[in-house]
């Protein structure tokens, strides 16, 4: 029977036989048998590859191990505010997913299992077996999985039957997305597994956003005197927001994905609000309650910036034609900046943007 005559979930079957032999059997590449196909998935070419590489085979059993009790309690310990951030989220999934057919696990970084939720089947052993808290679900303990390759490739990722690297484990289809913590290091990931179920590839939207909401949570938990929600200039606030978090000396102390990626991955810790704002950073503190502000970055771009207090609940607002910061505060912050490049020496900071020593002296002082 030709390919045309298959069905789509027949055919996509026989895409992933035709990938395993290429690579697994054959030692070639599968991009060399289904470039269309696979030019987007060549992650999971790169975990069968790594499973080759710790000696594992596709025919050998799977034991889904414990690991020892000992480190199963330091796992949970360690993992004590991801799984607070996560377990609301857990609870909104399980009704997402209640009659998919899939369930839900949560790792931690090493891929050792520390919560799940959903409809498991817990008389199936296939289910039973992956689902136990302490389970190692790590890619060098039971091979690719979404869980294994979230954390190996830290991207979303959706694993259908046979790209599954061992046997034992094809019986699965599984959705996964890493969990970055308010310092930007992976903390754990989040996936969706069914069993002998359709294939539902949109899952792994559904566990990337999810992922998302227990990233803001983490970052929210840290402790913090002010929360800038950031987004780009007329668009709305919404769950995608950046969230930048500020101690009360206007330190950066957390910051989920979204916020990195806007600001050029500053240093959580280490980074003031003003080597990244070209404004008056006390300017932010003011704001707190009000509308939004389109504030400048010193990249030249600028961000739509909604100031809130810890625990304030506002309904976040655009910003308004007339609530960018005041030209004279940026003027000014621009003014110390080249002070402070200039390691406090007024005349080269005054050369360098083109006034008088007197006029630097003049507005550091209105300043002071």
């Amino acid at each position: 029977m030709s390919a045309t005559a298959h069905s789509p979930a027949e055919r996509r079957l026989l895409q992933i036989e035709q990938a395993r032999r290429a690579v697994l059997m054959e030692g070639s590449s599968a991009t060399d048998v289904l470039v269309d196909a696979w030019f987007e998935r060549s992650w999971i070419e790169r975990s069968w590859r790594r499973c080759l590489g710790y000696g594992h085979r596709p025919e050998q059993a799977v034991a889904f191990d414990l690991v020892p009790a000992p480190a199963a309690r330091r796992a949970t310990e360690a993992s004590h505010p991801l799984l607070a951030a996560a377990r609301p989220v857990l609870d909104r999934l399980a009704r997402a997913i209640a009659h998919s057919r899939y369930f839900a696990i949560l790792t931690d970084a090493q891929g050792v299992v520390i919560d799940v939720d959903g409809p498991i089947d817990r008389s199936d052993p296939r289910a039973h077996l992956i689902t136990r808290i302490g389970v190692d679900l790590s890619e060098r303990a039971v091979g690719t999985t979404a869980i294994g390759a979230a954390l190996g490739e830290l991207q979303p990722v959706w694993l259908h039957r046979g790209e599954h690297f061992f046997h034992d484990t094809s019986v699965y289809s599984c959705a996964g997305a890493p969990v970055f913590d308010p310092d930007g290091a992976c903390a754990g990931m989040l996936d969706l597994t069914g069993i002998e179920a359709p294939e539902r590839p949109e899952l792994k939207h559904l566990a990337a956003q999810s992922a998302r909401s227990i990233e803001n949570a983490l970052v929210l938990a840290r402790p913090h005197a002010l929360l800038l929600r950031l987004n780009w200039p007329g668009r709305a606030f919404d769950d995608q927001d950046g969230l930048l978090c500020l101690d009360a000396d206007g330190r950066v102390v957390s910051a989920n994905p979204s916020a990195r990626e806007m600001l050029g991955h500053p240093a959580i810790g280490s980074t003031h609000c003003s080597e990244l704002f070209a404004a008056a950073w006390e300017a932010l503190f003011d704001a707190a309650g009000g509308p939004a502000m389109e504030v400048p970055l010193w990249s030249g771009l600028t961000l739509q910036v909604l100031s809130q207090l810890p625990g304030q609940a506002m309904e976040p607002r655009p910003a308004a034609p007339d609530q960018r910061l005041p030209l004279k505060d940026l003027e000014t912050e621009l003014i110390h900046k080249a002070v402070r490049d200039a390691r406090g020496n007024v005349m080269a900071a005054a050369r360098m943007l083109g006034i008088s020593r007197a006029t630097v002296y003049r507005k550091l002082g209105k300043r002071g």
